[in-house]
C-alpha cells in the first residue's frame, strides 16, 4: 500500500494523492544531486520549466539527508561524484524508502557502456539520462516515469481494494446472514482446528447442540418475521453465556445452534449449558402454541479427550447431537449430557 500522505503528497504519487486529500494537485519536487554546479543549474532551470520544484544537493550524503527530509517525488542522481558515488547514493536511498513508496531515480551519467548501466539498474535505478542532458529528452523521460508512477499507483488502489473486498468476502462466507454469530461453515472449520488442538494438549472439548423447541409452531403463530427476531435473540443468549474467546457459537441450521467449548471439561459444559437454558427462560418471550408458554431451549452435551487412535469430530457431534434428542424426548426445556442416565 501506499505511505500515508504527509501534508497530501506520498512519494512520487504526490500530485494523484493531493488532488485526492485536497482537491488540487500540488507540486511535484525533484531531488537533483551532482557535483557539478553548471549542469545542476541546467537541469534545475529545466525542471522549473515543466512544473516540478527542484531540490538540490552537490554530493551523495547531502543529498540522502535531503531525501530523508523532503521525500521527494522523483531523483536525478549524477553518477561520478566524489566520496560516495551515485551507485551507492541511490542504494542507501532505496533502503530510505518506506511500504509503499518508490521514487524514480534517474542517473546522470556519460559513460553508457554495458557494465554501467548494469550497475545502475541492479543498485535501484530506473534509467539513465546521457550527459549533456537534453531539455527534449529530460521532459519525455520525467513524463515516462510520471505514466509509470501513476500507472503503479493505481494498481496499488485497485489491490487494496480488492483486498478489503476479499476480507469482507471471507467474513460474510463465515457469518450467519440473520443472527450475524457464525455460522455452519465457520463451525465445522472451528470444531476440526479445537479437535486437533485438543489431540496436542490432552485436554478436554465439549459440544453443545441447542434446538429452540416447538419453533416450528412459533413460526407458524406470529409468522416469520417474529420468528427471525426470535432466532436473534437465541442467537444473543448464547453469546451472553460464553465468556472465553476460545468459545464459539454458531447456528447449525434453522432453529438449532451450536456452541464449542475448547479445554472445557463436562461439569463445566453442563454449566454453560445449564445458564442457555436458564437465561432464555428468563427472557419470559411468550410461545402460545407450546405446553410451556414460553420460548424455551433444549440442550444436548457431549465431551471427549480428542485423541488420534480413538474418537473424532463427527462422533464428538454425533453424541451431542444424540443427547438432544434425549432432552426433548424428556419433555424439553431440558439439558442432557451424552452418556449419563436421565435423573
Amino acid at each position: 500500500m501506499c505511505c500515508k500522505p504527509r501534508a497530501g503528497v506520498c512519494a512520487w504519487h504526490g500530485p494523484v494523492l493531493a488532488c485526492l486529500t485536497t482537491g488540487s494537485p500540488a507540486t511535484m519536487k525533484a531531488l537533483v544531486i551532482d557535483d557539478t554546479l553548471t549542469s545542476m543549474a541546467v537541469i534545475c532551470a529545466q525542471l522549473r520549466k515543466i512544473g516540478i520544484e527542484p531540490l538540490s544537493a552537490s554530493d551523495g550524503a547531502s543529498g540522502i539527508e535531503m531525501f530523508k527530509e523532503h521525500r521527494p517525488d522523483l531523483v536525478l542522481l549524477d553518477v561520478l561524484m566524489p566520496g560516495m558515488d551515485g551507485y551507492e547514493t541511490a542504494k542507501r536511498i532505496r533502503q530510505l524508502e518506506r511500504d509503499g513508496e518508490w521514487a524514480p531515480i534517474l542517473f546522470l551519467t556519460a559513460r553508457t557502456n554495458d557494465d554501467d548501466l548494469e550497475r545502475g539498474i541492479a543498485v535501484g535505478g530506473d534509467d539513465f539520462l546521457i550527459k549533456p542532458i537534453s531539455e527534449i529528452v529530460l521532459t519525455a523521460k520525467v513524463r515516462a516515469m510520471q505514466r509509470i508512477s501513476q500507472m503503479r499507483y493505481s494498481l496499488v488502489v485497485l489491490t487494496r481494494r480488492l483486498d478489503e473486498a476479499n476480507r469482507e468476502l471471507l467474513r460474510l462466507s463465515s457469518v450467519d446472514g440473520l443472527t450475524c454469530i457464525s455460522n455452519r461453515r465457520q463451525f465445522d472449520e472451528c470444531l476440526l482446528r479445537e479437535w486437533a488442538r485438543g489431540v496436542r494438549s490432552a485436554k478436554p472439548l465439549s459440544i453443545l447442540m441447542c434446538d429452540v423447541d416447538y419453533f416450528k409452531q412459533y413460526n407458524d403463530l406470529y409468522g416469520h418475521p417474529a420468528g427471525d427476531e426470535c432466532l436473534k435473540a437465541v442467537a444473543q443468549v448464547l453469546q451472553n453465556c460464553v465468556h472465553r474467546p476460545a468459545d464459539m457459537v454458531a447456528r447449525y441450521g434453522g432453529e438449532e445452534f451450536t456452541v464449542v467449548l475448547p479445554d472445557t471439561d463436562v461439569q463445566g459444559a453442563r454449566l454453560v449449558a445449564e445458564e442457555v437454558r436458564r437465561c432464555l427462560e428468563g427472557l419470559q418471550m411468550q410461545h402460545a402454541d407450546s405446553p410451556l408458554g414460553l420460548v424455551t431451549i433444549s440442550v444436548g452435551v457431549a465431551c471427549r479427550v480428542p485423541a488420534r487412535e480413538t474418537g473424532s469430530p463427527v462422533q464428538l457431534l454425533g453424541d451431542a447431537d444424540a443427547a438432544l434428542y434425549q432432552a426433548k424426548l424428556a419433555g424439553r426445556n431440558k439439558v442432557f449430557v451424552a452418556g449419563e442416565e436421565w435423573l
